[in-house]
């Protein structure tokens, strides 16, 4: 069996029992205990499983939330390239929404290096502090004010809302917790989804930006299906990721060092 279908049947064993070990791996799929291991790690990383000791259980839904500067810290090479085609998007001008994911944070770094003559309307006190510092004249700084949730860094809440639903932009550069299985979009915190939901009904193209870690996790608070989003901008999505989103009628362009081609 290939390591692909080895590790879908493990995940089926996993769904249907809640839980799994070395040894039932080892006799159901007829593989030796390092091979029952390493799958078992490979299917942790992706998120779909939590391992213990001589085996796994299913994750809980109620998944974990770094820091604002952990996350910033994490997948930087696929952030630049999501930022790289993200501004491709852009014109002089334009009026763009950026979330408070370290993904926007990017977006925004790379908007300020290229000069563009930009309203930014965000929630994200990093982006705020960043673009407030460099006082660059041709960008209008919108800030979303509200409660400050510490962890990320956002200003979320009814506050923030009114602010988002007050205005009416291009663009919306948004990142996610998790895409699901169904499609639906999740994010950790209750408060974060309404100000992600608020952006997308508020933006003319709605742009999620993901890397691959997103395809293989979960979050707790559904934001919307992902037909809401206007297209997808993915780094390190496979084939049957892309062939997923196809399906589901959503636009994906892939981010690398050579954009790849769009599925429509």
């Amino acid at each position: 069996m290939l390591a692909e279908a080895r590790r879908a049947a493990i995940a089926d064993m996993l769904r249907a029992a809640g839980s799994v070990t070395v040894g039932e791996v080892q006799e159901q799929l007829g593989v030796s205990p390092m091979t029952a291991r390493r799958d078992l790690a490979e299917l942790s990383r992706r998120g779909l499983a939590h391992r213990t000791h001589g085996g796994a259980v299913v994750p809980s839904i109620s998944v974990h939330e770094d820091s604002f500067t952990q996350r910033l810290e994490t997948e930087t090479s696929a952030k630049r390239l999501l930022a790289d085609a993200a501004v491709e998007l852009l014109a002089q001008r334009d009026a763009v929404f950026l979330d408070s994911s370290t993904s926007s944070y990017f977006v925004a770094r790379r908007i300020l290096d290229l000069g563009f003559e930009i309203t930014i309307v965000t929630n994200s006190l990093p982006i705020a502090q960043l673009v407030a510092a460099q006082a660059p004249p041709n960008i209008e700084l919108v800030c979303v004010g509200g409660l400050l949730r510490t962890l990320s860094q956002s200003f979320v809440g009814p506050h923030a809302i009114r602010t988002i639903e007050g205005h009416f932009t291009d663009h919306a550069f948004f990142s996610i917790k998790a895409v699901m299985e169904n499609g639906q979009l999740a994010d950790v915190d209750p408060l974060e989804a309404e100000v992600k939901r608020a952006m997308i009904a508020h933006a003319n193209q709605a742009v999620l930006l993901i890397d691959h870690t997103k395809l293989t996790t979960r979050g707790l608070n559904a934001i919307g299906p992902v037909s809401d989003v206007s297209l997808v901008l993915a780094h390190g999505a496979g084939p049957s990721d892309l062939r997923r989103f196809q399906a589901l009628g959503v636009p994906v362009r892939v981010a690398s060092e050579r954009l790849g081609a769009s599925l429509n």
